[in-house]
């Protein structure tokens, strides 16, 4: 397997988002870069969670004062890159020392405006790299240790305050034909040299936090009002370069970044804060058009069922009126014949009608019939011969009426 299927291999298996762009990226790095090699370590951050994250260690070579220093440096790719920056280290030796600085940290963390400003659109390793080598030219991020440091004396703070970096040979020495090019790279130091990642207020690099000014040991960024190299503002100052004092200019980039900052979030905060409450707002009033909508049917509903008891209220009271004038005829008339008591209002019922009168008086014949029996006025004889003719014609009456009851429509 090639070190190129190796590495996108590893980037598969460590879940990161977009493999494709993170091989490339870190390819052209290592192809411009040789002292630069790639690794999987774990990575505790600071709320204490710890991830495997492919790092890139090595040296990279810095021009200062005519002379090639090979700097020790380590950059951690978050799985969510090219999204967010990386996270980048200066891993001093056991013979060096870190120089404190608005770009590195004690810890060693490094802090570029190019970090800051990253933009997975035009931002890559190779850029990163090239900024650092810039800025590292102007500011040295590691010197030498004393070869003798017990004659070392301790520098007065105002000769260090005037002083921007110790004397040539505490500042780490160009590679010679005897020593090898690269500086020594233990494994044990440089587990230490990776604290957590600040985390800030607002935004941050796939949410595992962003520099922030609050707490750190560095200035702010100084993104105006410095000159530039290359087309990147390093915050380097010629008219500090003798002295490596903090002139009022620095103070006043440095108070207009704070303020920038702050502000930026301040305002970020609100924007968040008004989407969600015009989420809200948007939810309310979705649930109010559905409500609205559910009212209406509801109502619409309503009308209809006014609308149809008030015509049976009105058939109800043609009913009564008429019930009333039947009455009133009525008690106007001196006998009523039994047999014109109830009438039909067509051929069939009346056939329907007359069969059920004739059944039911078949029915009472029988009863009585049965009681005659009992009483000993008829003989068995005769009991049993008027009843099968009698069940006969019922038998043939009730077929009548399920006939005419199936011709009108009733139900069986």
């Amino acid at each position: 397997m090639s070190k190129m299927e190796d590495l996108g291999r590893l980037l598969s298996n460590y879940s990161y988002t977009d493999v494709a762009a993170t091989k490339k990226d870190v390819v052209d790095c290592l192809k411009q870069y040789k002292a630069l090699a790639y690794r999987v370590e774990e990575y505790a951050f600071n709320d204490g969670t710890v991830k495997q994250l492919l790092n890139l260690k090595g040296t990279i070579p810095v021009r200062y004062k005519g002379n090639t220093y090979h700097i020790p440096v380590a950059i951690w790719l978050l799985d969510t890159h090219p999204r967010y920056a990386p996270l980048c280290y200066v891993q001093p030796t056991s013979d060096m020392h870190i120089k404190v600085s608005m770009y590195v940290d004690h810890n060693g963390k490094i802090y570029l405006p190019y970090l800051h400003d990253w933009n997975p659109a035009h931002s890559d390793l190779l850029g990163l790299i090239q900024v650092m080598i810039v800025t590292f030219g102007d500011y040295p991020p590691v010197y030498s240790k004393p070869k003798n440091a017990a004659k070392t004396e301790v520098m007065p703070l105002q000769q260090q305050q005037q002083t921007p970096y110790p004397t040539q040979s505490f500042m780490p020495q160009p590679p010679t034909s005897t020593q090898s090019p690269y500086c020594p790279y233990p494994q044990q130091q440089q587990q230490q040299q990776f604290p957590p990642y600040p985390a800030a207020a607002g935004g941050g690099y796939g949410g595992y936090g962003q520099p922030s000014g609050a707490g750190a040991s560095y200035p702010p960024y100084m993104p105006q009002g410095m000159p530039t190299a290359g087309g990147y503002n390093t915050g380097y100052n010629p008219s500090a370069q003798g002295t490596g004092t903090i002139t009022e200019e620095h103070i006043k980039a440095s108070l207009v970044s704070a303020v920038e900052d702050k502000l930026k979030r301040r305002i970020q905060e609100k924007v968040n804060q008004c989407q969600a409450e015009i989420q809200t707002l948007k939810r309310t009033q979705q649930e109010l058009n559905e409500g609205q909508s559910k009212i209406n049917d509801i109502v619409g509903r309503l009308e209809r069922d006014e609308q149809e008891l008030a015509k049976s209220i009105s058939v109800l009271k043609d009913k009564e009126q008429e019930l009333e004038r039947a009455l009133e005829g009525l008690e106007k008339v001196d006998g009523i014949d039994v047999d014109e008591a109830v009438t039909t209002t067509a051929p069939l019922y009346k056939q329907l009608l007359n069969a059920y009168a004739e059944e039911a008086a078949i029915e009472d014949a029988v009863y009585f019939m049965g009681e005659a029996l009992r009483s000993g006025v008829i003989d068995l004889e005769v009991f049993l011969k008027h009843v099968r003719q009698l069940s006969r014609k019922q038998f043939m009456l009730r077929v009548l009426m399920q006939k005419c009851r199936q011709k009108a429509g009733f139900p069986a």
